[in-house]
């Protein structure tokens, strides 16, 4: 063989390698399990999360395959769809179901990386160790802070000023005891400092709806707040339309309740979370592992307000409110 040849191959060879390994590389396809309660009632913030994931460079059907499974408000088909998930090896599972979401992730494997878009709770539920330090393979990002409670509280008397009786929806077991105990005492400290009174109404299900608005029409409520949980969410629409159908002006944790006519929401906006979330899939993806990346709290939250709502209700949002308002649905 010509010594020239033989020179000029090896060499083309060598340069040739790294485009080989760079073009397998970017072949190749990344797979995410998708697991969460509803697809229809939480569309804006699937496609928040893969925005993201497209500004990052992956895109459907080119270099990401997402395998989506909703428990289609079925909380208890959580464990089966995330086994699942699990026998499919995807690289990494995203949970957008709460904290049964991910509890249910976390029971089918211990070895997959897992990322939570919006948890209440997570270090009492065991999901995490600590949020500075989650330890095991899941992390992501905490929604509930008890110290919203009061602030919410102050948004409805704001919307409500001559309230003096305000109702307090809440779910037994919907969160760990200590954070319970902190929302519901924060509930009662803010409520007596705008000068309202609380009533504690409980509702373990969808079934206790008709007697807890019950029970609020007795004792004279004058407005209400329900607390966050997956439960109450899933259940939104017919949460609004029992206030509506009491005449009750209701706060709700998230703009989901607003948007399906309710009066008030103030809370973590989730699109950020979301969006947060597919950052944290991109670290995991380029090495990073879930017990060294913390557990992040929201550091962004909307108030939005349906006046449409308050027409109905016969009620005068405030324009010191309205302008402290991230949006106003008319």
């Amino acid at each position: 063989m010509d010594r020239r040849v033989f020179i000029g191959t090896w060499a083309g060879g060598l340069l040739a390698a790294p485009l080989v390994a760079g073009a397998q590389q970017a072949a190749r396809v990344v797979r995410i399990g998708y697991l969460a309660a509803n697809l229809a009632a939480n569309r804006h913030l699937q496609e928040a999360f893969l925005q993201r994931l497209r500004d990052l460079g992956y895109v459907e059907g080119r270099n990401l395959v997402i395998e989506y499974r909703f428990a289609e408000g079925k909380l208890e088909r959580f464990p089966a769809l995330a086994a699942e998930l699990v026998a499919l090896k995807v690289d990494v599972i995203v949970t957008a179901g709460g904290t049964l979401a991910a509890l249910a992730a976390k029971q089918a494997t211990r070895t997959l990386p897992i990322v939570f878009a919006a948890a209440a709770d997570p270090v009492e539920s065991r999901l995490v160790t600590s949020l500075a330090r989650p330890g095991g393979n899941v992390t992501g990002l905490s929604i509930v802070s008890p110290e919203l409670v009061g602030k919410s509280l102050e948004q409805l008397k704001q919307a409500v000023p001559g309230v003096s009786r305000v109702a307090v929806l809440w779910q037994p077991g919907g969160f760990g005891e200590r954070t319970e105990k902190d929302m519901l005492n924060g509930a009662k400290v803010a409520a007596r400092a705008l000068g309202m009174r609380p009533q504690f109404i409980e509702a373990r299900g969808p079934a206790d709806f008709d007697r807890a608005f019950s029970e609020m029409t007795r004792a004279r409520a004058g407005a209400l707040t329900v607390f966050a949980n997956a439960m109450f969410t899933i259940e939104r629409r017919r949460l609004v339309d029992l206030a509506a159908k009491n005449r009750l002006p209701a706060l709700y944790a998230f703009r989901e309740y607003v948007d399906a006519g309710g009066l008030m929401a103030y809370g973590p906006d989730f699109a950020d979370l979301f969006r947060r979330a597919a950052t944290y899939v991109d670290k995991i993806l380029k090495g990073a592992k879930p017990a060294d990346l913390p557990v992040e709290q929201p550091t962004k939250f909307e108030l939005v307000i349906n006046l449409k709502t308050a027409k109905a209700l016969g009620l005068t949002i405030p324009q010191s409110l309205l302008r402290q308002a991230d949006q106003v649905i008319e």
